[in-house]
């Protein structure tokens, strides 16, 4: 089977008065490119995440987002600072002591100032957690994958109806090709005629003629290198997994061939079969551009 770079997964967990979201989608790309966005609170699980994430996807441009909700009672915790209480006491009495002035610290006063009470996080246990978070994501990257392949089975079906075309496109360049050699032949030895009247044509000559032309236009190479990279990209399509650089590189192959027998060919037919063919190719680019 073969995936389409374009996909979408989400999946939630609620365990534990604790609750994961996690949502991705993506676009195609000549790499994977992974952008995430999550809580500050979880930024310690960013390589692990990126590496579960390496076990579904090979390529493509993905974008992450990852929600966390803790709904246990005691989420936070206050802590007191005594070494900073101490030192804003200890100027506190020596600024009234050099400025004569009472001293009439209280601890509520004492109490308000920065860091002498702080605001904790819990104490989290980051095993526990990543199993949830983990439990989240790979649900959401198994439903991701999912809709990837479905995408993917399409865009096969698509594929291989195109190159079915094109070998159509093949076939009549094929059959067309000897006729346009007898054609010149015939054409040819009509006009010597005409002009030479009634002179003998000398059958050498013209046949020498003939084979220069037949060399220029013959393009029976670039069929059986266009016919072999159609057929190889119908088996690669079957084989499926990770074979989108691979049909890029071969749709490249069929668009070299495709310009060579355009710029052999004087055959209207046969021009305009490889401009459709060209087209086709480029359509198929087009397509191969979205898989995996």
């Amino acid at each position: 089977m073969i995936k389409s770079m374009t996909g979408f997964g989400r999946c939630e967990i609620v365990e534990n008065n604790r609750k994961f979201t996690v949502e991705m989608k993506s676009v195609n790309h000549r790499y994977l490119d992974v952008n995430i966005k999550m809580p500050k609170a979880l930024n310690f699980f960013e390589a692990a995440i990126r590496s579960e994430l390496k076990k579904y996807i090979s390529r493509g441009k993905v974008d992450l987002y990852i929600t966390y909700e803790d709904f246990s009672e005691k989420t936070t915790s206050v802590r007191y600072n005594r070494e900073v209480a101490e030192e804003y006491l200890k100027y506190l009495r020596q600024m009234a002591e050099e400025l004569g002035l009472e001293d009439d610290i209280r601890v509520s006063a004492l109490s308000k100032y920065p860091e002498v009470f702080t605001m904790e996080d819990a104490g989290l246990d980051e095993e526990e957690l990543w199993k949830e978070l983990q439990k989240a994501l790979d649900g959401a990257a198994e439903k991701f994958v999912g809709s990837r392949i479905v995408e993917g089975e399409h865009l096969k079906e698509d594929l291989t109806q195109k190159l079915d075309g094109m070998l159509k496109l093949v076939d009549f360049i094929t059959e067309r090709s000897p006729g346009i050699i007898e054609e010149y032949r015939a054409r040819l030895k009509d006009k010597v005629k005409e002009l030479l009247a009634e002179t003998a044509v000398d059958e050498n000559r013209l046949l020498t003629e003939v084979t220069i032309f037949a060399d220029k236009v013959c393009v029976d190479e670039e069929l059986v290198r266009l016919r072999s990279h159609i057929e190889t990209t119908k088996n690669t399509l079957s084989d499926g997994g990770a074979i989108g650089r691979k049909l890029d590189f071969i749709a490249q192959e069929m668009n070299r061939e495709a310009n060579t027998i355009l710029s052999k060919s004087n055959d209207l037919e046969i021009s305009n079969c490889g401009i459709e063919l060209k087209t086709e190719i480029e359509k198929v680019r087009e397509q191969i551009q979205n898989i995996e």
